[in-house]
Formats: C-alpha cells, structure tokens, sequence
C-alpha cells in the first residue's frame, strides 16, 4: 500500500482516531500502515480476535490501564544494571493488567459466553506472579519499603529516633533567649541540613554555620552548633539507608533478569491485546461490523457509509461487485457524494485487511487485495490546469505500470482537466488497459461516453448517484447498475428557462441522447419503488417480530395464570378432603364408641376401609381421570376391581349393560365398564385376632412442646398403637421451631421397622412443621 494511497483515502486520518483508542505509548507508535495485511491467514485472524473483543465489550468495559513498554527495563535487568522504583512499579502494573484479564476471562468462560481466539494470549502465558508479590513486597509507588529487610528497618527507625532529637533540641533554641535573633519560629531544611531563620544583624551572635541567604538579604538560614553532630549522625545513617536501598534493588532486579522471557512474553501479549481492544473500540465508536475476507470474489458493503462523517449526517448505500464483475462506473452531479463513495471502497478494504470492523451492516463480504492504488484528485475546484491534468496522468502512468491482478485501483473523475472528447476516450482506454490486467476497478466520471461503455462488456457495471431534480440537490443515495443521467433540461425548467428554448435544445442534443435518459428515468423509476418495497418489507418484519414478542409473553403468562389455577383448585381440593377426613374420623370414632357399647355387627376392618377410601383421595389432582381399559373383561358381582377413573379400589355390587355399581370406601357410584379393571383375588389370610383399646387411636400426633426424649417416647408408643389400628397413614405434628424436634422425629421413622416411608408434609397439611408417615 503506498503513502499516496494511504494519504488520499485518509486512511492515515482512521489510524490517528484508532490509536486513541490504546493505551500502551507503544501500542499507539505501532498503529500505522505496517498493521495492513495481505495474508489471509492474518487478515481472519486479527478480525477474528477483534470480534472477540467486541464480544466482551457488549458485557462490560475491559479495562486495559497500566500496559506500559518494559522490554527496555528487561534488557537492562539481564545486563546487570539496577533498576529503580519507577521502572518495578511499571513491571508489578503489567503483571497485575496481566493477572485482572485472567480473572475477566474466567468470569466470561464461568457465563459461557464463547471467546475462541482471545484469551489464549493470557492464558498461555508463564505463571511469575511470585514476581508480582517481590515487587509489592519490596516497595510501593515512591520509595522502598521500611519491611523489605531487618536492616533497612532498623536504619530508618534509627534515623526517625535521631530527628526526634534535633527537632527538640532546636524547638528548646527557638523558643528559649533566641527568639529576638530569629526571623521566624520555624525549623526548616537547607542542603539537607536543619536550619533556623537568623536576622542578619544577629549572625555574628548566632553560634551556628551559615547555609543560605534569603532574597532579601535579611535573613540567614543557619545550623545550630548543637545540632551539628546529631545532623552528621543522621547523614551518616542516611548513607547506610542508601548502601542497603541498593542491595536490595540490585537483588530485586536480578531476580527479575531471572523471568525476563516470561516477562517478555507477556509485553508482547498485553500488547497485542491493547491493540485488538483498540480495533474493537474504535469499531464500536463509528458502529462497524464483522467482515468475511475471502481471497477470490467480489465486494458486498451493505448499508456501508464513510466512517469519518457523524453518523447521524451520513446517508448508508449498498455496495455491491460479485465476482464476475471488474470494474464500477460511477456518474452523477458535482458533490453529489461519488467520491465519498469511491473513498467509502477503499476505506473499507483497508480496513477490513487491518482487521478493523468495516463501517457497513453485517453480512459484508471483500475480497482480499495485495496492493491497493488509487487517484482522487480535488474534483470539487473550478480550476483545472494542465499541470493538476499532468499531476493525474503520470500518478496513473504509475499505476497502470504495476497494477495486476490482484490490485484494487480506484480512479476519481477519470479523464477530467482535458478536451472533453479526449479525456472520454482516455478514460476508456485506462479502463480496457487495467481490465486486460485483470485488475478490479472503481471509478467516477462526468463523460457521458462511459454510461454507455458497461453495455458493451459484461465485466463492467454502471452505477450514479442519485440527483432530486426537485429540490435540485443530490441525495448522495447510490444507485448500482443505473447510469447517471443528464438533468440540465430538467433543471432549466425548474429554473424557469422558456420552454421554447429548453425544445430546441432537445433536438439539438438528438434522439438517441433523448432514448438513453428516458431509459435512465424508467431505470431509476424501478429502483426507487423497489428500495420503497424493500422498506415497506422491513417495517412489516419489525411489525411482526413485535407482534410475536408481544404473543410469546402473553402466552408465557398465560401459561403461568393457568398453572396459578391448577395450583389453587390442588390446594382447594386438599383442603376438602382434608375437612371431609376429620369428619370421617369424628365418625368412625362414634362407631368405636358405639362397638364398645355392644355394636358388635360392626368390624374393625370395615372402619378402617372406609376411612382408607377417604385418605387415598388426598392429593388427587384431578378426581375423575381419563384412563380407561385396553381390552374388555366380564366383570360380575361381588369382583374386586380397580376403578381406573378415579384411581381407587373397589367391589361390584350389580351390573347392568355398559354400567356398574361398585362400592369404594363409603362411596357408592355408578361408572362404565370401561372404566374398571379386574383385580386379582389375593389368597385369604388367616383371620389375625387384634384387641381394640379402650381409646381411639387418632390420626396425627402432635408432638408440639415435647421434651425431646419424651417425645419419642410418645412417638414409639404410638406407632404400636397405628400398627394395631391397621392405619396406611398418619400425620406426626412437631412445629418448626429450631428443627431438632423435626430431625429426631425423622431419624428415628428412618429406623422404624414398620414404616415404609415418610415426607414432609404440603403446605395445606402444615409444611415443614408436620411429617407424614406412611405404614407397611
């Protein structure tokens, strides 16, 4: 790419706005033209790495502060010279940026969020993070630290001790018979040396030495005799602090020769990685994307604009070249936005080989170029002398000599500062000579001669900028495949010219002129109605997407309003059974009482099966199901059946066609044949002899302010009583409280021999403050 190309495409102007975007002093020097690559396998990989840091960028902001060039304090650590302070401040920077980007891309890995290509520069790199606590360890922004030896520590403790000293004894002089002689009652510091403020006509009676003159010459700064040895003692502690500062940097800065390669590796890394966050920024800034760089093809830019004019004044065009077309013609009106365009090619090109995100929507393609030339001249001045003439042809002389078929060549008012008639024959024959070459070009023109050149090869296409003969201004909107046509009889009506004239000027200028614009029109006619169309389109596809969003969460709502129903009508249908359960115990209590009285036709068993059919309805979602028998089977009276409807065990009483009566529980109701499912008759059991107590076994045992070990107690004892009872399922209350009631409770139905299982219980049965057990 050469300076010329790079000057008159501005390119040198992104770089400028690019490198604000890095931190590194360094990263900003390399931000030039050498970053444009050729190479494929480059080209996708630093798009592919900045598209990674786009990613990062729309979770949060990276921030990359404290990237700064150590190669220079590494080469002098591996050649034996100190470093100071500043220069180990910069390496612990640098580390710690390197071990904070670690710690982001965890945080991006734990969100699964995808990132392929950045953070093996950080991941990749050597562990010194030792070296990182030597340095904090050893000293901090300004100076070393008092802990980073014994002796330095006991040195600077000495020399705090010895200031103490002199800063009394001279308050003992300042305050004392000298106070008349001072100019101030201050101590101060002179050649690091304390000295007091003497009037000068007291020197002679001052007992001091003399270390400096005020401006006005009133005031001698002098040392106190007295304080003469304490301040020699001090600097002589003070060279001591100094010898044992640089041992420990000399020591320091050896261990730091000893990583140098890694801490060379990771410069380079964090370096790299200022500048792919440097791209990415400056894509996001002007609202770049994501290109597809192939070797062969053509260019699509859709919605491309130039990424140096203001977003919100720039108007978007779509750009398109496939891969059987060479060459672009653009026509259109004086600041009718061509050479924007022209620049808009190059630009992108450029920058996409830079990796860089292209100012255009997603989904641009370019093809990749070895060697970019371009010519763009000032097309908008009124002067147009042979040597602005001369200056072009022999910049495309140039050209023409190494272009090839790898190059893009972008050409602005082809053939312009000549005979009209020449220049267009001149234009066509630079074309045809460059196309010959196989090279890809884009190119403005006025000459009308060019519209019709695109007709006559395949490779080539037309392409203008539209003008609005209404409001006789561009629209800078580009239109690919129609020529520009002439508006200058257009105009002249508009500007009020005689008719008479503006018909004579149609004759003169020919029918086939007068054909070509009519065609332009009807051309231009087209294109507008379907960019109209493509408009319409997107406004009912954003209408649409709108509407299904709005569905979708009507009918996530929906869906959580239904499941809201179920629940309620679930607890409901608990809370019935529920009441009806206690009334059936109230009842069965009454026959207990009224067996124990002489009722004697009434069996343990039928009570306790009554009150079974009332519990196994307990949560039942739904009563009535929907299941029904696979394959019919004679059912008759007096046959043990599952009622597969309403999920219960049952006995036929009478059959009568399609129906039957079948007893379940206390419950007697017809249901279809169809709805009952034979059950196979269990071999007859021993009849097993139980004694009734005198009291009536309840259903739930409430345990609530219970000793621990009382309660279990009453919890075994009533087990045994359940057990006697034949009772499925019972309740044991024991509160919330602190839940060691609710543990021990639990723990020991875990050891119970007879219970089969046990839960806690749902919200309408008491939650978390009641278990229910369920018996073998």
């Amino acid at each position: 790419m050469n300076d010329r190309t790079i000057t008159t495409l501005e390119f040198d102007k992104i770089l400028a706005m690019l490198s604000e975007n890095a931190e590194s002093e360094k990263t900003k020097k390399s931000i030039n033209p050498s970053i444009i690559s050729s190479d494929i396998g480059s080209v996708t990989q630093m798009i592919n790495e900045v598209d990674d840091a786009l990613t990062m960028l729309r979770f949060k902001n990276i921030e990359l502060g404290g990237i700064t060039d150590i190669k220079g304090h590494i080469k002098r650590a591996e050649i034996g010279s100190m470093l100071g302070v500043a220069e180990f401040n910069e390496i612990k920077s640098i580390l710690n940026r390197k071990r904070m980007l670690s710690n982001v891309f965890d945080e991006f890995e734990a969100d699964e969020v995808e990132l392929t290509y950045i953070p093996v520069y950080i991941n990749g790199l050597p562990d010194i993070h030792y070296l990182y606590k030597r340095i904090s360890e050893t000293c901090d922004d300004a100076r070393v630290l008092d802990h980073a030896s014994d002796t330095l520590l006991r040195i600077r403790s000495k020399i705090s001790s010895e200031e103490e000293k002199i800063r009394d004894r001279l308050n003992d002089i300042i305050r004392g018979n000298n106070q008349k002689k001072l100019s101030d009652s201050i101590i101060t510091m002179r050649n690091n040396r304390y000295v007091v403020p003497v009037k000068v006509e007291y020197q002679g009676e001052f007992n001091g030495i003399v270390h400096d003159l005020s401006a006005s010459g009133q005031t001698v700064y002098m040392e106190p005799m007295a304080a003469v040895e304490m301040t020699n003692q001090i600097q002589t502690l003070r060279d001591e602090e100094d010898t044992e500062v640089e041992r420990i940097l000399y020591q320091l800065t050896a261990e730091t020769a000893e990583a140098a390669s890694e801490l060379s590796k990771t410069d380079d890394s964090l370096h790299h990685i200022d500048m792919v966050f440097a791209k990415a920024k400056y894509g996001n800034k002007i609202g770049g994307t994501k290109p597809e760089v192939m070797t062969t093809g053509g260019i699509y830019l859709p919605a491309a604009f130039h990424p140096m004019i203001p977003s919100e004044e720039s108007v978007r065009n779509d750009i398109a070249m496939d891969e059987a077309t060479r060459a672009v013609i653009i026509t259109g009106p004086n600041t009718g936005g061509k050479t924007v365009t022209l620049k808009t090619v190059g630009l992108s090109v450029l920058m996409a080989q830079s990796g860089i995100p292209v100012p255009a929507r997603d989904g641009s393609v370019i093809r990749l170029f070895s060697k970019i030339y371009s010519d763009i001249g000032d097309e908008q001045s009124i002067e147009q002398s042979l040597s602005t003439f001369s200056s072009h042809m022999t910049n495309i002389t140039g050209i023409l000599d190494v272009a090839d078929d790898d190059s893009l060549v972008l050409l602005d008012e082809l053939g312009a500062g000549t005979d009209p008639e020449e220049g267009a024959a001149l234009a066509i024959s630079i074309i045809e000579y460059l196309l010959a070459k196989s090279s890809t070009i884009v190119a403005t023109t006025h000459y009308p001669q060019l519209k019709s050149y695109s007709y006559t090869r395949e490779d080539v296409i037309n392409a203008s900028v539209e003008f609005d003969v209404d409001t006789l201004s561009p629209t800078y909107r580009l239109l690919m495949g129609i020529p520009g046509k002439s508006n200058a009889f257009e105009i002249s009506n508009k500007l009020g010219m005689k008719p008479a004239v503006i018909e004579r000027a149609r004759n003169l200028a020919g029918r086939d002129s007068s054909d070509v614009n009519d065609m332009i029109s009807a051309l231009e006619r087209h294109t507008k109605k379907a960019q109209q169309n493509e408009e319409d389109t997107d406004r009912v596809l954003k209408e649409s997407k709108a509407l299904h969003s709005e569905l979708s969460t009507a009918l996530d709502d929906y869906r959580a309003y239904r499941e809201k129903l179920k629940k309620n009508a679930r607890d409901q249908a608990n809370r019935i059974i529920k009441d009806s359960e206690i009334k059936a115990e109230e009842v069965i209590g009454t026959l207990h009482d009224m067996k124990e009285k002489g009722a004697e036709n009434i069996q343990d068993h039928e009570i306790i099966e009554q009150k079974k059919a009332l519990s196994d309805s307990y949560h039942q979602e739904e009563l009535k199901r929907t299941e029904r028998t696979e394959a019919k089977e004679a059912i008759h009276p007096g046959d043990e059946v599952d009622v597969l409807s309403y999920g219960q065990k049952g006995e036929v009483l009478n059959v009568e066609g399609d129906e039957a009566t079948v007893q379940m529980g206390i419950i007697k109701m017809k249901v279809e044949l169809s709805e009952l499912k034979k059950r196979k008759k269990a071999k007859a059991d021993r009849p097993v002899a139980r004694r009734v107590g005198k009291s009536h076994v309840q259903r739930a045992l409430d345990l609530r302010g219970e000793r621990y070990e009382e309660a279990l107690n009453k919890l075994d004892r009533y087990l045994d009583q359940v057990i006697l009872s034949n009772y499925n399922e019972v309740e044991i209350i024991h509160g919330k409280g602190t839940g060691a009631l609710q543990k021990g409770v639990q723990k020991f139905l875990k050891n119970h021999s007879r219970v089969r299982s046990f839960r806690g219980g749902a919200p309408s049965e008491g939650g978390f403050g009641v278990t229910v057990v369920e018996m073998k």
